[in-house]
This record gives structure tokens, C-alpha cells and sequence, in this order.
């Protein structure tokens, strides 16, 4: 999470752009993700001239010869009159070029960037902004995604759009328990800034950099590996900008009601990572038939589920973020859904959250589930662990804490043959998947928890009465030497 002086620096240049007459949050975070974009392609043409230097090769440019004034680097330089002038040039400035910058005019990004529009207004505020922007430590390798979780909290606070952010220690240790391959399809139906993404294919760097030694991977990685979709196009350009900035040429982000009979695509995918909607309700009519199959409800957090099952080839594996009441809701959808994933496929794990998780913008309890698809069934245990500390305080502040559960999650799964011997008055345990059957396919931990009390001895009433009255002996008797004192 995004603290100290980053933080500090950030609310100042939302403040530049209220106080610069931009006071819609999204226009906020566009306008910001706009330059941080520019910023980061110029910051990825040093890298490609720096390796080109090195190796003895020719440098990939991004720039041509005639831009080399559009570069971030170049145009930090100028006045704020000349660079105002290279961003609102309609033939040649900067706006322009990152509009019509990639080669496949039917690219994600193309799409999405045709109708942006440079909305700040003046050159003293433009200038304000890009020296503000530079001034950012952006180093980190979680520093893009921690930004747009605190610029996207701000949304929230705002009660503008409803848009947030799933927490990036969230995603990470959600990505850490899926291990994502090469070879992996990776989509979220959910996806929004793209964050599951972003850093699912951060793991693949990190623990498969090799794949960009193979053409065929890399081709895979740049152009048919992620996919995601989402209803809003403000977050759908800002998801394929963060998608680009983070390495990926060309991903797969589409304007597409999940949910909608347009949604025809099955078995599309090895891997789902997702935080799909909770509180929402559809009419039948507008949802897909497919999905009613597998579960009749107009309750957007089960037809998700039901739309997992769908897009995952068979032996895919999904990670998702759930309500609660998903786990242990009563109704006949509920149960029909969770039935469905229990017998026909390979329920592997529930991980139980505190509802702290997603504050300060919701309080709402969750869990994360994980799933395979089989459609033979497959479930023999169920783990379930207790999550009651993320390294973060559980209030509105969410300040670091010593306390974190997440490592242990992690080496837990990753050692699931260890666990057959933990009790169940342990954070982690196994639950046979007949005993889960028996309680109507409830998935709530508290209904496999065992609470362990400590006996607590008291003394006899007897000997407090006596000792209560001892004292009020002492309280009268110092009362009476006070009197006697003033007397």
C-alpha cells in the first residue's frame, strides 16, 4: 500500500488538479494515468537503448527521429507555454502520437485511446503536474499498481462511480497460490485497472524470464495470453495502458457484459484471477441463458461463479474473491451453485478474510475460493484457512502491522501434504468433502472451526462478598480520618 511521502505527494497533485477546475475523480485518474503512461514509454526507450548499448545491437525505437521533442526526458525541459504546445498539437504532439502509436489499429489500446481527450486546461497547470509526476519515486516494481489503489480509494471516498481496487497484497498472494505458466490463458471478467493481470504477469517475469527466449512463448505473453473485461471505458483505457506500461504489447482488453447472452465465449482460458461485482441484481431476460443453467438467481456474485466455470477449458484453475453469503447463503441458488462446484468439479481451498480487507471504501466480509474445473467431480478435502491479520490494521487507516497471515498462506499451499494432521482449533485445516455434504454444502469456516476455551477458575461468591466488604470497611474508615483531619 501507498504511504508516507508518495502518499503525500499524490494528494498535492490531486489537489492541483481540483483546485486547476478537474474535479470528477475518474477524469483525475485518466488525465494522471495519461502522463504516467508518456512517462513510462520514454522511460522503456532509455531501457531498450541502454540493452541496444550494451549487446552491440540496433535499438527498438519507439520514438522516431523527428519525435525525440515528444519524449518525456526532452519536454520536461521546456517552458510551460512550449509544452502545453507539443501536448495540444493535433498533427504532431504528444497526445497524438500515444493515440496512434500502435501499429494494430484494432489493439486494445488503439480502441480505447481514440476517444480519449487531454483535458487539462492550462500550461501552468500542465507544467505543475509533469514536474510533480517526475518528482515520484516510481522505482518499485508495485509502486504503478499501489498508485492507482490509492488514486482509486479516492474514487470510492468520493462516492463517485463506485470503482475500487482489489489491494495489491491481495492479488499477489492470489497469484503466488495459482503460480501462472507460460503456457497459461489468463482472464478476468471483472477486470477494471487490470490489476490481476498486471501482476500475473509480473510473476512470469520474475519466475519465468526465460519464456523471452523462446518466440513462440513471448508471442503468447504479448498477444494471446491476458484477457480482460469490464463495462467502463474509462477503466478499460486505463487497464490497457497499465497492461502496456507493465510490458504486455498487445492485451486483450474488452468492453463486454460478462454476464449478457453476448458473452459467448467457453473454454477460453487455463486460469482465471478475478474480483468480480457483489452487490447487484439482474433480470432474467439480460442474463445468459448458459448461466441460468448452472444457477437461477439474478444475483451478479453467483452467475460470476457460474461464468468462471464456463470460460475455463477443462483442468483450468480459478482464484476469485467472494461474499461471504456465497459460502453459506440458503437459498436454492446458493446451494445449487455451491453443489455444483463440490460434485462436478474439484473444490480445492476457502480462505476466510476479516472484513477489514477492502476498508476504507467497504467493510463487507469475504473469502477467496479456489476451484478447478473437471466436470467429474474431483473434490476429496477441502483446506480452509482462518485469515485474521493481512499486515495491514482492519480500520478505515489500514496503517502496516506486524501481524500477517499471507506468508503462511502461501507456504501452507504450497505444502498442502503437511496439513492432514492440523486440528481444527488451527488457522488451517482439511474438511473431508462428505462431511461438507452432510451440512447442505455450507462453505463457512465457522461451521468446521473448533474454538478452544481455557477453563477459568473463580473464587466462591463467599470470599468476593467478604472482600468487597474489607474494602468498603477501608473506603469509610479513610473517609472518617479525612473528617477528623479538616474537622
Amino acid at each position: 500500500m501507498i504511504t508516507g511521502e508518495i502518499k503525500n505527494k499524490v494528494d498535492k497533485l490531486w489537489e492541483v488538479f481540483w483546485t486547476g477546475g478537474i474535479t470528477n475523480p475518474l477524469t483525475v485518474i485518466e488525465q494522471f494515468t495519461y502522463l504516467l503512461f508518456i512517462k513510462g514509454i520514454d522511460d522503456r526507450q532509455s531501457d531498450l537503448e541502454a540493452n541496444a548499448a550494451l549487446l552491440g545491437l540496433e535499438v527498438e525505437k519507439i520514438f522516431g527521429d523527428d519525435q525525440q521533442e515528444l519524449r518525456w526526458k526532452n519536454f520536461k525541459q521546456k517552458s510551460a507555454e512550449e509544452m502545453f504546445k507539443l501536448f495540444t498539437d493535433l498533427d504532431k504532439g504528444i497526445f497524438t502520437f500515444i493515440k496512434t502509436m500502435h501499429s494494430n489499429k484494432n489493439s486494445a489500446f488503439s480502441k480505447y485511446m481514440s476517444d480519449a481527450i487531454f483535458m487539462i486546461p492550462k500550461p501552468e497547470m500542465l507544467e505543475k503536474i509533469v514536474t510533480a509526476i517526475d518528482k515520484l519515486d516510481m522505482t518499485n516494481r508495485d509502486a504503478k499498481g499501489d498508485l492507482y489503489e490509492y488514486l482509486l480509494s479516492k474514487v470510492a471516498t468520493s462516492g463517485t462511480n463506485g470503482q475500487f481496487r482489489t489491494p495489491r497484497h491481495i492479488i499477489k498472494m492470489m497469484v503466488e497460490m495459482m503460480k501462472p505458466s507460460p503456457q497459461d490463458t489468463i482472464v478476468d471478467p471483472a477486470a477494471g485497472t487490470s490489476g490481476f493481470l498486471v501482476t500475473a504477469g509480473e510473476y512470469l517475469q520474475e519466475h519465468h524470464a526465460d519464456l523471452f527466449n523462446n518466440s513462440e512463448l513471448k508471442r503468447h505473453y504479448n498477444n494471446d495470453m491476458f484477457y480482460g473485461f469490464d463495462m467502463d471505458s474509462t477503466m478499460l483505457r486505463i487497464g490497457a495502458m497499465n497492461m502496456m506500461l507493465h510490458g504486455v504489447e498487445n492485451p486483450n482488453i474488452e468492453y463486454r457484459d460478462s454476464l449478457s447472452e453476448q458473452n459467448a465465449k467457453r473454454d477460453i482460458c487455463t486460469l482465471i484471477l478475478a474480483n468480480p461485482p457483489f452487490k447487484g441484481s439482474l433480470d432474467y431476460e439480460s442474463v445468459s441463458a448458459d448461466l441460468l443453467k448452472v444457477t437461477k438467481t439474478k444475483k451478479t456474485e453467483l452467475l460470476f461463479i457460474a461464468l468462471m466455470l464456463g470460460m475455463l477449458k477443462k483442468g483450468g484453475r480459478c482464484a476469485t474473491i467472494v461474499p461471504d453469503g456465497v459460502l453459506f447463503g440458503s437459498s436454492n441458488a446458493h446451494k445449487a451453485l455451491r453443489q455444483e462446484i463440490v460434485e462436478n468439479h474439484h473444490l480445492k481451498g476457502i480462505i476466510s478474510m476479516p472484513s477489514g480487507v477492502f476498508k476504507p471504501y467497504a467493510g463487507v466480509s469475504t473469502a477467496v475460493m479456489i476451484f478447478e474445473k473437471t466436470t467429474i467431480g474431483g473434490t476429496d478435502k477441502v483446506w480452509f484457512y482462518d485469515m485474521t491479520a493481512d499486515g495491514y490494521s482492519l480500520d478505515d487507516k489500514r496503517q502496516p502491522v506486524e501481524k500477517n497471515d499471507i506468508p503462511d498462506i502461501v507456504a501452507r499451499w504450497d505444502n498442502m501434504e503437511n496439513e492432514s494432521q492440523r486440528k481444527r482449533t488451527e488457522k488451517s485445516f482439511l474438511v473431508p468433502k462428505s462431511e461438507i455434504v452432510a451440512n447442505d454444502y455450507d462453505l463457512s469456516i465457522n461451521r468446521y472451526k473448533e474454538v478452544e476455551y481455557d477453563e477459568v477458575k473463580y473464587d466462591a461468591p463467599s470470599d468476593i462478598l467478604n472482600r468487597v466488604a474489607a474494602l468498603e470497611d477501608e473506603i469509610v474508615k479513610g473517609v472518617r480520618e479525612l473528617q477528623e483531619m479538616v474537622g
